[in-house]
């Protein structure tokens, strides 16, 4: 069946259930002359007559009723079907959307946590740096880094962060002030803060000859540090678990605090569910715990 007939059999299975153009109108808020549309498009479609069309109204044709149980019957079952996802969604379904470097670093290591103290929860994470939409289709919850403004949605603020240099440990080895790590290589992303800033907060020229590799993702750049590539200017909570292997060390130097943070963000216009509302819970008491 034609996907364009879809709204026509719509239609045509109100005006059989009410015997009535205009009360399956007002029931699909539409008006009585497009439901007439409707049905003489599914009756063209068709090649049959569906209703009986008389000066007191409308009356099933044999091939009419036929087609009336059917859809009635096909409709109420989605229907029931659809009524039973979005009741799965409000009692224990949690999208999450999350900067992938977060949810690599911070997030997933920490979530064996949060199953065992919520098991009735069933998580779906994105993972997406662009805002998506948190209309009805979209994330019940995100996790963004920024100012804790964002158009139509309501942000609560998870937790600050700093920035600090690292590199692998035989890379470390020979650095021993802020000015030799101006004589290395250096790894950047594409956040709103970096070397620059840490260079003048350091007392140090910015090397403006030096070698930069530019990495999209903060997770990559951590990863590319410990491979030995150059120093990372790190963001701090996503550095943890890199630091506390020894992947990576730290280099001389100050820890220069960002002016962004992060914030949980939902949707402005409908409230968190009950499972959002708990991984909020549970996020907050996780930004006082160093453990991973």
């Amino acid at each position: 069946m034609r996907s364009a007939l879809l709204p026509a059999l719509a239609a045509f299975a109100s005006a059989a259930r009410h015997q009535n153009f205009a009360h399956a109108a007002e029931e699909l808020h539409l008006t009585a002359s497009a439901v007439s549309h409707h049905v003489r498009k599914l009756e063209t479609a068709l090649g049959v007559s569906l209703f009986q069309r008389h000066a007191r109204g409308v009356a099933l044709t044999p091939e009419g009723r036929l087609l009336a149980d059917a859809a009635g019957s096909a409709l109420a079952e989605v229907e029931a079907v659809l009524d039973s996802l979005r009741q799965h969604r409000r009692d224990n379904g949690l999208r999450l959307s999350v900067l992938p470097s977060l949810a690599a670093n911070w997030l997933t290591p920490r979530l064996r946590r949060f199953v065992e103290a919520h098991p009735t929860v069933r998580l779906s994470i994105d993972t997406d740096r662009s805002l998506v939409r948190f209309d009805e289709g979209g994330p019940d919850l995100g996790i963004r880094y920024g100012l804790g403004q964002w158009p139509g949605l309501t942000a609560r603020f998870l937790m600050d962060d700093s920035l600090q240099p690292l590199a692998s440990p035989e890379l470390a080895a020979s650095i021993a002030s802020p000015e030799d790590v101006a004589t290395l290589p250096l790894l950047t992303d594409i956040a709103p803060e970096g070397w620059r800033e840490w260079f003048k907060a350091a007392g140090v020229r910015y090397p403006r000859s030096g070698t930069m590799h530019t990495l999209s993702d903060s997770a990559d750049g951590l990863n590319a540090a410990a491979s030995g590539l150059g120093a990372v200017l790190a963001r701090t909570r996503l550095a943890s678990a890199h630091l506390a292997d020894g992947r990576l060390v730290r280099l001389p130097g100050p820890e220069l605090p960002t002016r962004y943070a992060y914030y949980l963000v939902h949707s402005a216009h409908r409230p968190p569910t009950a499972a959002a509302l708990a991984f909020i819970a549970w996020a907050e008491r996780e930004t006082l715990e160093p453990r991973i």
